[in-house]
């Protein structure tokens, strides 16, 4: 049977195959919440697409390439007769006040700032995973949100599947008993990266548009084809490494199931790049990662090389089955002392086990379209999101601290959850690293 166009969107792995503060906050029944896109991306495209499938209006696409907004309305004009204006500064995105939320589909070192810029116009936002590209960052857009009064869901739909809160609900009734160990995997295959020959910008960059797409970085970046399509993935003046691409899912996944504990206390990292090592890579293609809770440890492991390790695949995600947990790629395992339970990432479910045999199981499927009508469904009633900034930051936070800790030499930090400082002057100026200032976070949102 072919895969409609709104289980592609609903696909997680669809590649296989945010006015004014007095803007009103309550919608009649009939009323269509009004969206401005910015970046316009592959992700960025089908969250779009999601939330008007769910019924939102599309009013502006903003990217600063006409190619990749053209291409954008391409695949979305299925959704709506009248297109939308295509705009190169996001500015006038939030200056309209018709516009009541907008998505923030950019690369992960413009996540963070367009995120207070729509909170303090006035906006909702839907902000793609990870949150922010440092601790400083994540901080801010907290306070913007609360400051403005403002819904921002970040893209960790996790949080709106079925299956993760009836995860939640038996670890938190004592069905696995006490737990002490939490493991997180993200072991994704992977080869070495090399940037290609730098070259100028493409015509259908607006004047000024690489050095804008460049942002708060301070190297002098020289267009590539290959930084700009993904490769930046690959560099920390950018993102996080795979841990803030894929891993982040997981680790907000368990940090969701284990009842939302807050900030780790301390953090331990061992990574390198030892099996690709020579490429022109910085992230690690291995990571191992521990961090304290006090009441119990949470482990990380990462790889980016081994290619019989595969994410759930779309069956299975779209159904009632379960992966092999063996080579599955992006599992949890949480320890009790009297059960264990194997958790799947978008689809998978979970399965609870007692000395080896299989006592309980519950089905899931991506839950991508139940995040995005949980965001409408905010926006109209302005009740916490599932993907609530406030609550993901967690999770954000210690994944910043993991890449900390390995860029400090693979080494161990404590942690102050109520400063958001280490014990360490070195570790806190990766905290707010430096930036070019227009493009960085304010000290005051």
């Amino acid at each position: 049977m072919a895969m409609t166009r709104r289980q592609f969107l609903s696909s997680s792995g669809a590649a296989m195959i945010a006015g004014t503060m007095a803007k009103r906050s309550v919608f009649g029944a009939n009323d269509r919440i009004s969206l401005g896109f910015i970046g316009c991306g592959h992700r960025g495209t089908r969250v779009t697409g999601g939330l008007m499938e769910e019924g939102a209006r599309l009013a502006y696409l903003c990217d600063l390439r006409r190619d990749r907004m053209e291409s954008a309305w391409e695949f979305l004009s299925h959704a709506q007769d009248t297109p939308p204006t295509m705009v190169h500064d996001m500015h006038e995105v939030f200056a309209d006040d018709s516009v009541d939320a907008v998505v923030i589909g950019t690369p992960d070192h413009w996540h963070a700032v367009p995120t207070v810029w729509a909170c303090q116009a006035g906006k909702d936002v839907y902000v793609e995973k990870p949150a922010s590209h440092n601790i400083f960052e994540s901080r801010k857009m907290v306070e913007a949100a609360e400051k403005y009064g403002r819904i921002v869901q970040l893209g960790t739909q996790n949080r709106s599947a079925a299956y993760m809160r009836a995860a939640r609900e038996r670890i938190a009734n004592g069905d696995l008993g006490a737990i002490g160990l939490v493991k997180v995997y993200n072991l994704l295959p992977g080869g070495p990266f090399h940037l290609n020959e730098p070259e100028d910008p493409p015509d259908s960059f607006v004047e000024g548009g690489w050095d804008m797409w460049l942002g708060r970085t301070t190297r002098s970046w020289p267009y590539h084809a290959n930084l700009f399509s993904n490769g930046w993935k690959h560099f920390w003046e950018f993102t996080g490494g795979d841990m803030a691409d894929d891993g982040i899912h997981q680790i907000d996944a368990a940090f969701m199931v284990m009842g939302d504990r807050g900030v780790p206390r301390s953090v331990r990292c061992m990574a390198g790049r030892y099996v690709h090592g020579g490429d022109d890579s910085e992230r690690p293609d291995v990571q191992v990662v521990d961090w304290d809770f006090g009441d119990h440890i949470v482990t990380f492991e990462l790889s980016g090389y081994p290619d019989y390790m595969r994410k759930t695949d779309g069956s299975t995600r779209a159904g009632d089955a379960f992966p092999d947990w063996r080579t599955n790629a992006t599992r949890i395992e949480i320890y009790g002392s009297e059960r264990f339970m194997y958790l799947g990432r978008h689809g998978g479910g979970w399965v609870i086990q007692e000395d080896g045999e299989t006592v309980d199981r519950m089905s899931g499927v991506v839950p991508d379209m139940e995040h995005y009508a949980n965001f409408l469904e905010c926006v109209r009633t302005r009740e916490r999101p599932a993907g609530d900034i406030a609550v993901t930051h967690a999770s954000n936070v210690a994944m910043h601290m993991a890449n900390i800790a390995h860029r400090m030499g693979n080494t161990a930090l404590n942690f102050d959850a109520h400063t958001e400082r280490f014990d360490n002057s070195e570790a806190n100026a990766h905290i707010d690293p430096p930036g070019r200032e227009q493009y960085s976070m304010p000290e005051t949102v």
